[in-house]
Parts: structure tokens; sequence; C-alpha cells
């Protein structure tokens, strides 16, 4: 099928056009030139004047609609996170698989292949946020979940099918030879949930480590003689760095501080989103903890952050109002550098010949008409 998006302006991943037509045929673009009649045997999609925009990509999602991947880690599940994410200009997105127990971790890994085998929309991989992470940055994760890597661990972080694996560690906790086997196995190895110090990063970054996950949160901090793990990540040019704009994990102004001392291009919004997220009850249960959602904020009863009710769309408008960016680098934050992050900058992230029909339509005030994966709406 041949579909021809007309009568918006485009952001093509880079600039703002107008009076521009994307073609597109069977999920992939065909082209992106000055409108023109289409063809007779195209479907024309209207956009009404909105702005077309890469689809968003999210590497950090636990949950939503209502249900947590860890809760219950299979197929059904995934499709309903999917769904919920959708309506927020998600269209690709990692389920991610906190620390728990070893069977959980094998039926997340096989939910994963099951819809990667099934071509599943919106499917990307699969996000393993540890267990081999620092008791002392462990954040909500449960102790008991935390422990030392093995080599079953790394069968499961390699096996064939899961898409694009991303894995959470403290790299003071993994021994820099096992970063270095799962980052040429091809695994996006990322530091999180971390006490080390800068060298021990540093030395991490230098196994293999290519980025870190929610910057500042559960994460040594910079300080001026000890510049910790935050300071590596802001003062090395090559790795990702994952931020949660929600207002509660991170300061406004801290964040404003880390994006100006970070390369551009680095800097990629996640929401860390939990079951309440496009749920109409907003409080669930994590591992058997009782968590609050109020005001946007997820928190336990004793008042530790557990994950967010962040949506991506709600994180551009973040990027926009209160990051003070233009709105075509908040963009850009929630499509193209994610995109690189996991290797994909060469069919997602643009409006461009060749890439996959993912879209958002955004009105003027950011939030979401439409969407469409691979050309089909929704």
């Amino acid at each position: 099928m041949r579909q021809y998006f007309t009568n918006g302006r485009i952001f093509t991943g880079d600039i703002i056009v107008e009076g521009y037509g994307v073609e597109v045929e069977d999920g992939l673009i065909l082209s992106l030139s000055p409108s023109e009649l289409p063809p007779d045997d195209v479907e024309v999609v209207d956009l009404g004047g909105d702005l077309l925009a890469p689809g968003f990509i999210d590497v950090q999602v636990n949950g939503g609609g209502g249900v947590l991947f860890n809760d219950t880690p299979d197929l059904s599940t995934i499709k309903t996170i999917i769904k919920a994410h959708r309506r927020f200009g998600t269209t690709s997105l990692l389920p991610t698989f906190i620390s728990d127990d070893w069977d959980g971790m094998v039926r997340a890994g096989k939910a994963i292949q099951q819809g990667m085998v099934q071509g599943l929309s919106g499917l990307r991989g699969v996000h393993f946020e540890g267990p081999y992470l620092s008791q002392d940055r462990k954040g909500i994760h449960q102790a008991e979940h935390i422990r030392s890597v093995d080599n079953s661990a790394f069968a499961l972080l390699t096996s064939e099918g899961l898409g694009t694996v991303v894995t959470t560690v403290a790299p003071e906790s993994v021994p820099s030879e096992y970063i270095r086997s799962l980052a040429e196995a091809g695994v996006r190895v990322c530091a999180g949930h971390t006490a080390a110090t800068y060298e021990q990063a540093r030395s991490g970054l230098d196994a293999g480590i290519v980025g870190f996950t929610h910057l500042f949160n559960a994460m040594s901090p910079l300080t001026s003689r000890e510049p910790g793990v935050v300071g590596a990540a802001l003062d090395d040019p090559d790795s990702w760095v994952g931020i949660i704009a929600d207002g509660h994990h991170i300061h406004f102004a801290s964040l404003r501080v880390a994006i100006a001392a970070k390369k551009q291009g680095k800097m990629m919004l996640v929401t860390d989103a939990m079951p309440s997220v496009g749920a109409e009850d907003k409080n669930f249960t994590l591992q058997g903890q009782a968590i609050i959602a109020e005001g946007g904020r997820c928190s336990s009863e004793q008042g530790t952050l557990a994950g967010s009710d962040l949506d991506m769309a709600g994180a551009v408008r973040n990027t926009v109002e209160h990051l003070r960016l233009p709105f075509e680098e908040a963009l850009r934050m929630a499509s193209l550098y994610p995109a690189a992050f996991l290797g994909l900058d060469d069919r997602l992230g643009r409006i461009a010949p060749g890439y996959e029909a993912d879209f958002v339509l955004l009105n003027e005030s950011l939030e979401v008409q439409k969407t469409w994966i691979g050309g089909d709406s929704a």
C-alpha cells in the first residue's frame, strides 16, 4: 500500500519543512519532496496543518496501561505496554525488567523473543536494569535480588532473537572483562544504580560501557574533589545519557547544567515509566511494595522514587518549557538520539527516504494527535 502524507509541517530530524509531502510504501519512506497532486492510486493522509515528526523511542519502560513487565513477563503484557505508550507518541520501546529472580529474567527473555519473532509493532528489544547493581545505590530495587554476574547471565543477555539488548550494571560490581565481553557480543551496557568512583566509572567506559541510566538518580554525585559517576558521564564525549525530565527525579536547573556540559546528541529522554502511565488507577504494587502515584511522582510509602508517571510527550513538553531547549532539539532527544544509542539511526529517528514510516503527529501544544508505525495508524 502506498500513502501520501500532506498538508502539514514536517520535522525531518534536522529541520522543519513546509509545503512538502511524504510518500510511504510498505512501511518505508519513499520520498520527501515538495507537495504535488498525489497519484490516484495512493491513500492520501491529510495532516490538517499539524507537525509530523519521527516517532518517539523510549529505551526504559517498566510498564504502562496498568501492567508491569516484572509482574507478568509475557507477550500480553508487552502488547499492553506498547499500546499504552503509543497514545503518547512512542512508536518504539524497550520493555524494562528490573532486578528480580532468575526465573523472571528467563521468562522476560522468552517473551521478548516471541514478540520479535512475531514482528510485534513497536518492540525493539529489551532492557535488563539489574540485577548486577550496587547495594548502596539500589533505590527501589530489592536487596535480595541484587547479585553477582555469572555465565548463565551472560548467556541470557547475549541470546539470539532479543532484538537490541540494553543492560544496566554497577561498574564497580562487575568485572571489566565481563563488560568487555558483553559489549563485544553487541549488548549496550549502561552504568546505573552505582556507587562507583570516577576512576571506576572511567574503567567501565574503557571496557565498553556506552551509556548511563537515569543520570543523577541512584549514582554517585559530582562533587569538587570526586567527580563520581555523574562527572564521568558528563566528562565522556562518546557515551549516551538517559534523563527523566519530570521535575521529580532531577531539578530542572541541574538538568540544564548537565545538558550544557554534555556533547550535543548524547542526551536522550527516557520515561522510566510505571503501570500508571495510560492507566486510570494510578497506584500499583511493585514487588510487594505499595507505590503511590500522585502529582506525576511515583514513590513508595517511605518516599523512595519508583520509576515515573511520565510519558514521552510530557517529557518533550517539559524539555521545551523547563529545560528551555528548542522543540526541534527536544524532538531529537526523544527520537534521533535514542535511535543512535540503539544503533538504529539508519532506519529510525528521521523522516527521510529509506527510513521506517514511524511517525507522531503533534499539534502546536506538542500534544499527540496520531501515530503511525510502519505506516499503520492508531
